[in-house]
């Protein structure tokens, strides 16, 4: 143990210092963001001793708040203010960026991946652009959910069925969307699908049921209703083309954005629940072509491809929507593959580019084509490398020793 510490020692100083900067460029305040609306009223509550009031104001994602309420509570009993919530309860979710990347370094080491590829892998993992954003829309969720999900897959390929179920469990209470991880554990799984299954319900309901009983049949602002998506209707979904043309956008604080479309009257309750539907065919197909040798990174490849249906099929889809897709190509490069990690940093950099750089260079429609072009030839990257005949000779596969085998192929470059 002493002998792994000092080896991971350097990563673990460059984690932290990323940690720190990352929380200096994007936690210098909340207002105006999705925290200041969604989640700094039931924080604020819980803080002043009002535990019911707490439950009532939860989010859709309140699971999330639920796990970092005991930063949020220690941080009051020290008088913190609501500035030092905010900041304190983002800090679970950076170091656990920060422990992935960490862990991915490790790995990447003892299987022989250059100095290169191990430091792209890390920075990807906690110095993210898709991460800072997260930050700044108020969203760090989205990096522990991510993180949690492809914790859960490389757990469960080393036969641990029981802590599998309780990321796997953690990343559903956290935020719904991680429901598309289960596929993936259960393919990385020899054995024990049943009680990988039983924990992970079990943990999520914890969480989940004491929201649902207390905002059930309330019109509390966060209750779980997680397969309506309202009025939120962004281009970088396959629905764009769908939606009539107009400028009020429900997207605060800017309500009217020339060329946007309005969603469709039919798509509000259905996108969410098409989401999952559309996951079940993909992880049955996996789990009927499951290859000997190959559970742990055909769940990474899977788990990847159903983050990316995620965001394709979503018309709220943002910025920081892609980054549980981002960790899960990674995680997939870091154990099969042994070239720097480029279609993860390829990824992020499209993202980008399409949520960051061309608005305001191009309009709406541009955006939208743009986005699913990128998306489309990603996604056909992604099932070949999963799906294709097992003879493919592309791709190299290092796991836990310098010994190199054949891949079954590796995906095109992702968006």
């Amino acid at each position: 143990m002493g002998a792994r510490l000092r080896r991971s020692a350097p990563s673990l100083v460059i984690a932290g210092a990323a940690v720190a900067v990352m929380s200096w460029l994007g936690l210098y305040g909340f207002y105006w963001t999705d925290y200041d609306n969604e989640a700094a009223p039931a924080f604020a509550a819980l803080v002043h001793g009002h535990l019911a009031r707490f439950v009532e104001l939860l989010p859709a994602y309140g699971g999330s708040l639920e796990l970092r309420a005991p930063f949020a509570l220690l941080t009051g009993l020290l008088g913190g203010g609501e500035v030092a919530v905010y900041r304190v309860v983002a800090l679970p979710c950076l170091l656990a960026g920060a422990a992935l990347g960490v862990w991915l370094v490790a790995r990447m080491r003892a299987g022989g991946h250059t100095r290169l590829a191990r430091g792209v892998a890390l920075g990807l993992c906690v110095a993210n652009p898709l991460t800072l954003r997260a930050l700044e829309i108020g969203h760090p969720e989205e990096l522990l959910g991510a993180v949690l999900c492809v914790a859960a897959v490389f757990l469960a390929a080393k036969d641990r069925p029981l802590w599998a179920g309780l990321l796997l469990g953690l990343a559903v209470a956290n935020k719904q969307w991680a429901l598309l991880a289960a596929g993936p554990v259960l393919l990385a799984l020899p054995r024990g699908q049943w009680r990988t299954m039983l924990v992970a319900g079990a943990v999520a309901a914890a969480f989940l049921l004491p929201i649902l009983s207390v905002q059930a049949g309330a019109s509390a602002p966060g209750h779980l209703a997680v397969a309506e998506t309202g009025a939120i209707f962004n281009p970088e979904q396959v629905f764009w083309f769908a939606g009539t043309p107009g400028q009020l956008v429900a997207n605060a604080p800017i309500t009217h954005r020339p060329g946007f479309r309005n969603p469709p009257s039919w798509l509000n309750g259905l996108a969410h629940p098409l989401i999952v539907a559309l996951g079940l065919p993909l992880t049955l197909l996996a789990l009927r072509r499951r290859r000997p040798g190959r559970r742990e990174t055909d769940a990474l490849l899977l788990l990847a491809l159903l983050f990316l249906l995620r965001c394709a099929l979503d018309p709220w889809d943002a910025v920081y929507y892609p980054l549980p897709f981002v960790l899960a190509l990674l995680g997939w490069e870091a154990t099969a593959r042994s070239a720097p990690p480029v279609f993860s940093l390829a990824a992020s950099a499209a993202v980008w580019a399409v949520f960051e750089w061309l608005p305001g260079r191009a309009g709406a429609n541009l955006i939208s084509v743009t986005s699913m072009a990128l998306a489309l030839a990603a996604g056909i990257g992604l099932a070949g490398a999963l799906y294709g005949r097992r003879g493919s000779r592309a791709g190299t596969v290092r796991n836990a020793g310098p010994s190199a085998r054949r891949s079954p192929g590796s995906p095109a470059i992702p968006a």
